[in-house]
């Protein structure tokens, strides 16, 4: 039996108190997931914890375990998530940002390169806002639009840029995946796609949006919205990067293509199919 996690009583130390935690979690990564709640209850970065593990536990720390325990997801608890270059918050109402996403990010460098880059970007359905204010850390002369549908998306994604410095070039409205009648020189987007009915882990079916994942019975209902309308959003020289599911390459493609695009597949990091770089022919 290992220590306990007695969050006020100061006697047990890092080391201890980790190897405790991970073994309440379920998860894929339970030490990292330990390790990230213990660096947020003292306030620090992991980094720092990592070089201290004889340091005492502080006040707190059990209860953030309880949570991570019941499947809450570790950027909920924290309400930060690391995303390209930047530092996010979280919370309730938007989906975690994930590392695959940044694939989109990669798509629309590598269609820029050698050039300027984009002037005006546009992120539909921008959620924590983590695609837009990536890209305009990336290219520091943009402006760019973040829509969505959900008040609560909109009031973290304008907390993002705010707290990033990035209130004057990243505005977010309401919006669907129509836009606005402006044409932009990259478009970003991570529509839903997840089949209805897909088993997905406790820590996304209980906790996040099912409005940001389900997409009717293919998983494919979002993309039959947005191709439609996508052609005037796209300024001449431009790319639409957008997310799909790993077995959606071809499937989601096909429904672009029907509307004059030209389609290239983007593969993730585990070499799955991620995104497609829409472009006109």
């Amino acid at each position: 039996m290992g220590p306990r996690l007695r969050g006020g009583a100061g006697d047990v130390r890092a080391r201890e108190a980790l190897a405790a935690a991970a073994g309440r979690f379920g998860s894929d990564t339970p030490r990292l997931d330990a390790e990230l709640l213990l660096a947020h209850a003292l306030g620090i970065d992991r980094a720092a914890l990592l070089l201290d593990l004889d340091r005492l536990v502080p006040p707190g720390f059990a209860a953030l375990v309880e949570r991570r325990a019941a499947h809450e997801p570790v950027a909920y608890i924290t309400g930060t998530r690391g995303f390209w270059t930047l530092d996010l918050h979280v919370g309730p109402g938007v989906l975690v940002p994930r590392a695959d996403s940044e694939t989109l990010i990669e798509a629309a460098v590598a269609h820029f390169a050698g050039t300027p880059g984009p002037r005006r970007i546009l992120d539909l359905g921008t959620g924590s806002g983590a695609l837009l204010l990536a890209a305009l850390d990336q290219w520091p002369r943009a402006t760019g639009l973040g829509l969505d549908a959900s008040a609560a998306a909109i009031r973290i994604a304008t907390d993002n840029a705010e707290r990033l410095g990035m209130a004057r070039r990243a505005a977010i409205r309401p919006g669907g995946w129509e836009g606005t009648g402006e044409a932009f020189d990259l478009v970003l987007c991570n529509p839903p796609y997840v089949a209805t009915g897909t088993v997905l882990p406790r820590e996304v079916a209980d906790f996040e949006p099912a409005s940001a994942l389900f997409s009717g019975a293919d998983g494919l209902d979002d993309y039959r919205r947005i191709a439609p309308v996508l052609r005037p959003q796209i300024s001449p020289g431009g790319v639409a990067a957008i997310e799909i599911g790993w077995d959606q390459g071809e499937s989601a493609a096909a429904l672009f293509r029907a509307q004059g695009f030209a389609v290239a597949l983007r593969r993730d990091l585990a070499g799955h199919p991620r995104a497609l770089a829409v472009t006109w022919r």
